[in-house]
């Protein structure tokens, strides 16, 4: 399951986003945070190939039952001064951070004397870097930790040596303000690195704002770029609207502001970009189902996802990218055109593969 974080200042907009994404309800909280509880929805991911799949199985005016694939959203309680000192508030901000994969940072890119904004003024880059500072401190101390103990083991271990030079190189970038992330090192996991995360600046805008963007939009977007990440541009109060709205509404709606998709859309598939992950399907009468997994993943870790025994007894898989289905009409009749792919252990899956595997335990 893909998890992602919600970060952000107060009055930003975080909350009003994740209420709207998850339908969950959970009352947005003004500066100060007031809760450490660690707000959680887990919404189906849009994917508009379920549809066209599903039509191919209608059998008497009945579609098979579709099952889109989930994307985890948490909503991470706010940001307090001196979090990196890993105390009370700011000791579970950062526990909640090394859970997710990946992090959202929503930033204030509009204007509006209603909701006053914690720093006085509407300044995104001064937002980030609240946030990346704490994230930045908290490092410091982990890699400072690390090459205590690295320091009495280096001597005679060539690994542990490299290791420490890669501390001690990290700890100057992040001195110099770049996050690990943006560093261009081989980063071990096990290092726990929070800056190290991937990252998606979520810019919130008023609903003029939400087509062309504004000063502060791109502001963002240069900070992004410079750090290889990607900028989404939402409106939360457009978000909290379409939440109430039923599908055909809410199509409506986005042609009217002319916006082709919704800001939990853009915001999934930035987040299956960032973390390097693909869609896979099967399908049939009795359902049509979607399934993620990192891309350059192989046949049986994909058949694994579907159940440990597929991945423990892989034999081979029958593929077919799910247009090339859609275009021949039938799994029958793509067998009889060539389009039916049999693949081994080795097949790198693509994305967009319907797949049928064969397997024996």
């Amino acid at each position: 399951m893909l998890g992602i974080g919600i970060v952000g200042l107060p009055n930003v907009g975080k909350s009003t986003l994740f209420n709207a994404i998850t339908k969950a309800g959970v009352e947005a909280a003004n500066y100060p945070f007031a809760t450490i509880d660690k707000n959680v929805g887990v919404v189906p991911v849009p994917d508009r190939r379920l549809a066209a799949l599903a039509e191919l199985y209608r059998r008497d005016g009945t579609l098979p039952p579709i099952h889109p694939t989930t994307v985890e959203f948490v909503d991470i309680a706010g940001l307090v001064k001196g979090a990196s000192q890993g105390e009370g508030l700011g000791n579970q901000f950062l526990a909640n951070i090394r859970e997710v994969a990946a992090i959202a940072h929503v930033v204030r890119c509009f204007e509006d004397d209603d909701v006053v904004h914690v720093a006085g003024r509407v300044d995104p880059l001064a937002d980030v870097d609240v946030i990346d500072t704490e994230l930045a401190l908290a490092d410091l101390a982990t890699l400072e930790r690390r090459a205590d103990k690295l320091r009495r083991s280096a001597k005679g271990n060539p690994d542990d040596a490299a290791l420490l030079a890669l501390t001690e190189r990290l700890r100057e970038g992040l001195d110099a303000g770049v996050p690990v992330r943006a560093q261009g090192e081989t980063v071990p996991p096990d290092l726990g690195l929070l800056t190290a995360k991937p990252v998606i600046y979520v810019a919130n805008v008023a609903e003029d704002d939400l087509v062309g963007g504004n000063a502060h939009v791109e502001a963002v977007r240069e900070r992004a770029a410079k750090e290889g990440a990607e900028v989404v541009v939402v409106s939360a109060r457009i978000e909290a609207e379409l939440a109430e709205l039923d599908a055909e509404e809410a199509a409506a709606f986005l042609a009217d502001l002319g916006v082709e998709r919704s800001g939990l859309e853009r915001l999934i598939e930035t987040g299956y970009r960032t973390l390097d992950l693909i869609t896979f399907f099967t399908a049939g009468e009795k359902e049509v189902r979607a399934w993620t997994v990192r891309d350059g993943a192989l046949a049986p870790e994909a058949a694994g996802e579907i159940h440990s025994d597929m991945e423990r007894g892989f034999i081979r898989a029958e593929t077919v990218l799910w247009d090339v289905l859609v275009e021949a009409g039938s799994i029958a009749a793509a067998r009889a055109a060539g389009r039916l792919r049999t693949e081994g252990k080795g097949y790198r899956v693509q994305d967009g593969d319907v797949m049928h595997v064969l397997f024996n335990v």
